[in-house]
């Protein structure tokens, strides 16, 4: 039986946007998105966390450093009672590696978690606070695709998401 999920960018999203974040002492969970994360576990869904990071490429920190960040961010969600699913990652930018099928808004990530994982992504959502994140839901087929103003600045008006959010929990609404 297929799964669904929810998922989520990081930078923007769950936690404080800072460019190039990479260490946890600069880490902030951004209001509300603890509480919200058990709330969409409760409800059935994964949660798979979906993620650029071209500082790795541009080599602003190493994928060590952000492997060390990841499993400290994923034993406060542990602590809190949540369950996330997989991180995955992408590391690469055109620049740099070339064209890549899993930095966004390529669905990559999206389509080797819904592999991973048996989900149905017609019946799961994703939550990004860039277009490039909605694109990626889109070209993957997610069903409905948030914009949150948590993050970078929006075009409101000209968004192809589902809805523009001004935070996670407002996604409960359409769980």
């Amino acid at each position: 039986m297929q799964t669904k999920a929810v998922f989520l960018d990081r930078d923007g999203v769950i936690n404080v946007e800072k460019e190039y974040l990479h260490k946890w002492q600069d880490f902030e969970f951004l209001p509300t998105v603890l509480e919200t994360c058990r709330k969409i576990n409760e409800a059935g869904y994964l949660i798979v966390i979906i993620t650029n990071q071209s500082g790795i490429s541009r080599g602003y920190y190493t994928k060590n450093d952000f492997d060390v960040l990841t499993e400290r961010m994923l034993q406060e969600f542990e602590e809190q009672g949540i369950k996330i699913a997989d991180v995955y990652c992408c590391p690469h930018h055109p620049d740099f590696d070339g064209d890549c099928d899993c930095r966004k808004p390529e669905p990559g990530m999206i389509l080797q978690a819904a592999k991973d994982f048996d989900i149905d992504l017609s019946k799961s959502f994703l939550a990004g606070d860039k277009e490039s994140d909605i694109e990626a839901g889109i070209n993957a087929g997610v069903s409905k695709n948030f914009l949150m103003q948590t993050g970078h600045e929006i075009d409101v008006e000209n968004t192809k998401a589902t809805t523009v959010l001004t935070a996670l929990i407002e996604l409960l609404d359409f769980l």
